[in-house]
């Protein structure tokens, strides 16, 4: 009696099956992903900030806080949302130099030499030409820094409000600034160094801290 022949399974084709389920399930497949603010800083470290802020002078330093109950504190006084852009704005720019607010550095303002090239002896940043111009011992750039730090029960819809008005604050003192020099706001400005010069006669200093306790 002749012997049944058993089929023996291809284990290699298997293989290559269990691989193309996995290729389907990882193109197929979505991941969340969390969304945020355009501008996002890293945080940091609560220690090595800690000794930043102590090297900034008091005047020098506008401390936003957000508690758990999503009030407002600036530099210790409570503030509406609402008045945190014009307070930011004073503070940026201190347009009457009060002894109160950032002290300012006359700085040259310099932009990318468009020149350079890796390997040259060229600078890689050189004066921007109107800035020079009109303001020849440099442009007063504030020393302001803002220290945000917001609490662990701070709702993310308060958070992402302030984030905006700080954020506005900028934008509005950038504005009138590029209309002084160039006659045009900021985010209409097409040439890259006009871009630069703003920025870099306007920075946006805004650290960020982790969240933790404030209390009430």
């Amino acid at each position: 009696m002749a012997r049944q022949n058993k089929q023996e399974i291809n284990a290699g084709s298997m293989a290559d099956i269990a691989f193309l389920l996995l290729i389907f399930f990882l193109v197929t497949t979505t991941m969340d992903t969390d969304s945020g603010l355009a501008r996002q800083l890293p945080p940091m470290p609560e220690e090595q900030q800690q000794k930043e802020e102590n090297k900034i002078k008091e005047r020098n330093l506008l401390i936003v806080l957000i508690n758990k109950q999503d009030r407002l504190l600036v530099n210790g006084e409570q503030m509406l949302v609402n008045n945190l852009r014009e307070k930011t704005k004073e503070f940026i720019t201190n347009p009457g130099n009060a002894e109160n607010l950032p002290e300012k550095k006359y700085e040259v303002v310099k932009v990318k030499n468009p020149e350079f090239y890796p390997g040259s002896d060229l600078p890689k940043k050189v004066p921007h030409k109107l800035f020079e111009q009109r303001y020849p011992d440099g442009y007063p750039v504030s020393k302001g820094v803002i220290s945000l730090q917001n609490d662990r029960g701070t709702s993310y819809k308060r958070y992402i409000e302030v984030q905006n008005e700080l954020v506005a604050a900028y934008n509005e003192a950038r504005n009138e600034l590029s209309m002084r020099m160039f006659q045009k706001p900021y985010d209409e400005l097409s040439n890259e160094a006009d871009v630069d010069a703003i920025r870099a006669a306007i920075p946006q200093r805004i650290s960020e801290a982790e969240p933790k306790n404030i209390g009430e």
